[in-house]
């Protein structure tokens, strides 16, 4: 498991060690690759409004992902393996994935897959293409053949971990009881394998962008609303009715998409809101719209959650202006973080710089009208009133 972080151990690492895996985490924080060696467990308590439950993970144990060496004879010796480091963190550990990999090949040509559990569509093209770089031509035809990218759709939410959380314990996570992890059943190479709690599909884009621009959309757009509003916590947000009714239809606007996009039944997609809506209230996860927030330049990206769903309604058909509310409110937070003034020509240059769009398309233009409200201090009644009309079609009764 590269990465013994918040998904890495609170999630991953829980799955792996339930299906009889011994797990060996690899990672650069030293404190709790010592913690992992000396206790061989660690507990993830599952959090939920009626209570918490701890479970402990046993037979566990760390490498620290500076000895390259015993980071790659970790992945040359792997039944299965899994990153979870942060899309930006691919590049430095690829170098190491391909030298295990180069050992594997010395001792046998056995199947690995690699779980890429980083919130980025084409996350395999991506760390395909960076292992790659470091293989000569005869190991990348093995890799073709013996090496299985498999993307992976992360529901499980992890907050930051406090101290009060840790309850004494500084290996100890806490997360939500959420436990399915939707993986590409067509990357794998050989026999896949049974692991708890992951459910292998087929046409995985779909899964993909359902995670990107339903569940994550979704998420940013109440954490932006509640910062507009004060709130700290997720669930302060998303309890407020009002939020509720922007990001519920900014997460219908996707859903409609793609369901059209990819022939999926709307109902299914509806049943799927309603219940991200209810873990996103879960007021003992305290999870903060700072951090489902943060890196506002990343989650305003050309194909990130905010832009990506935009474009994806637009492709469709689908008017987005539930979901360009939120983005508005994202480039609120955005000019607020960088320090700049919430101007119109401020806000039009940030908008242009991150997203990518063209200052003169209607995506642009309904974007910056929404940051003018928000910007003269506009009530969430008349924000509402404004996305309602804005996407509204004559003609539907």
């Amino acid at each position: 498991m590269y990465g013994a972080g918040n998904i890495g151990r609170g999630f991953i690492g829980q799955l792996f060690a339930a299906s009889g895996y011994e797990v060996t985490f690899i990672d650069v924080a030293e404190p709790i690759i010592d913690g992992i060696n000396r206790e061989g467990r660690y507990p993830v308590r599952l959090l939920s409004d009626s209570g918490s439950v701890d479970r402990w993970i046993e037979g566990v144990k760390a490498v620290n992902g500076r000895d390259t060496e015993k980071a790659a004879e970790a992945i040359a010796a792997a039944d299965i393996m899994a990153t979870a480091v942060g899309v930006r963190v691919l590049p430095f550990i690829a170098p190491v994935i391909a030298e295990g990999i180069k050992k594997r090949f010395v001792k046998n040509e056995n199947c690995l897959n690699i779980i890429i559990c980083e919130n980025l569509i084409d996350a395999h093209k991506m760390l395909e293409k960076l292992i790659k770089e470091n293989l000569n031509e005869h190991e990348q035809g093995l890799f073709d053949k013996h090496i299985g990218l498999v993307e992976a759709s992360i529901g499980r939410m992890v907050p930051i971990q406090t101290q009060e959380m840790q309850d004494g314990n500084p290996l100890r996570i806490c997360t939500e009881t959420y436990g399915f992890l939707p993986v590409d059943k067509d990357a794998f190479k050989g026999d896949i394998p049974h692991i708890e709690g992951m459910c292998p599909f087929s046409q995985f884009d779909f899964y993909i962008q359902r995670k990107l621009f339903i569940h994550n959309m979704g998420h940013a757009v109440a954490s932006y609303l509640g910062m507009l509003r004060g709130d700290d916590y997720l669930y302060q947000a998303i309890r407020r009715g009002d939020i509720l009714y922007i990001v519920q239809n900014a997460m219908l606007e996707s859903a409609l998409a793609l369901s059209a996009k990819f022939n999926i039944p709307p109902s299914d997609l509806h049943w799927h809101i309603r219940d991200l809506l209810r873990r996103f209230s879960n007021r003992a996860l305290k999870d903060t719209c700072a951090r489902v927030g943060g890196d506002t330049t990343r989650k305003l990206g050309p194909r990130d959650r905010l832009i990506g769903a935009i474009r994806c309604c637009g492709e469709q058909g689908i008017s987005p202006a539930f979901i360009s509310l939120g983005c508005a409110a994202a480039l609120f937070r955005h000019l607020e973080e960088k320090q700049q003034p919430q101007t119109p020509e401020a806000a039009a240059k940030a908008l242009a710089e991150v997203s990518g769009l063209d200052l003169v398309s209607p995506e642009a233009a309904r974007i910056l009208s929404f940051h003018s409200l928000i910007s003269r201090q506009a009530d969430f009644p008349e924000l509402i009133t404004a996305a309602a009309e804005a996407g509204f079609k004559p003609g539907i009764i």
